[in-house]
């Protein structure tokens, strides 16, 4: 099911829902396998900016069983927790432990975000490295119960800004731990496509003001060729 979201001004939303978990799990792993050979078949290369969450490592895990050009994979981060290299709870650990290790793509194509530096040196330091690619290819985004999405949390300063750097340093985030960097609303807009992955009871209402006009941080991304929303029926409030 697909429908077009006719309250969004700049966010052009297709919404899809899927009758449970595996099938939405394998609709994104293809489209981001689809995207990757279109990618690489015009310009010898696919970007991919990853996102955190439950949903997006059973992705990945899905991920390393597949057969890609994995030497042209650029891997970059929405977000990251200011916390050592190898916390379980980094959002690099993760997709390392459940993907990345066991695919060879070239590290070099790995690009972390140095968080254990803090919010301030990291930012700056991943907004630098990001000059190197202007556009992404595929961004991957989750949302929380509160609407949020990477660490864009609403009510926070990065809201009140009249513009946004390339990467924001997070502080006193209501989730734990407060000190995060996450690309700004700007920069994750800067793709050909971005795909939500949505799930679970507790995400409905937050979709359902998403889906009403309701300027939650996740309505503020955009793409080029607009915004992919994968739900599970009970995002969906089905």
């Amino acid at each position: 099911m697909t429908t077009l979201n006719p309250n969004a001004a700049a966010q052009q939303s297709r919404w899809h829902v899927f009758d449970n978990l595996h099938a939405l799990e394998d609709a994104a792993v293809a489209r981001i396998l689809a995207t990757a050979d279109e990618a690489i078949a015009a310009r010898g290369a696919f970007h991919l900016v990853l996102a955190g969450g439950t949903t997006p490592r059973q992705v990945y895990e899905a991920l390393r069983a597949e057969q890609a050009n994995w030497k042209h994979w650029h891997i970059w981060f929405g977000d990251e927790r200011c916390l050592s290299p190898q916390d379980p709870e980094r959002n690099s650990r993760m997709a390392m432990m459940a993907w990345l290790a066991h695919v060879p793509i070239p590290f070099a194509q790995i690009h972390e975000i140095p968080a254990e530096l803090g919010a301030e040196a990291a930012a700056h330091d991943y907004a630098e490295l990001l000059k190197t690619v202007a556009h992404f290819d595929l961004v991957l985004l989750g949302m929380g119960e509160d609407g949020h999405t990477a660490s864009l949390f609403p009510m926070q300063e990065w809201e009140r800004a009249i513009a946004w750097p390339s990467v924001l340093p997070i502080h006193d985030a209501p989730k734990p731990p407060p000190d995060r960097v996450s690309l700004s609303p700007d920069r994750l807009s800067a793709a050909g496509r971005v795909l939500f992955l949505v799930t679970g009871v507790a995400k409905a209402g937050a979709v359902r003001d998403w889906k009403a006009g309701v300027a939650i941080p996740a309505s503020r991304i955009t793409a080029t060729e607009g915004v992919d929303v994968y739900l599970d029926a009970q995002a969906a409030g089905i």
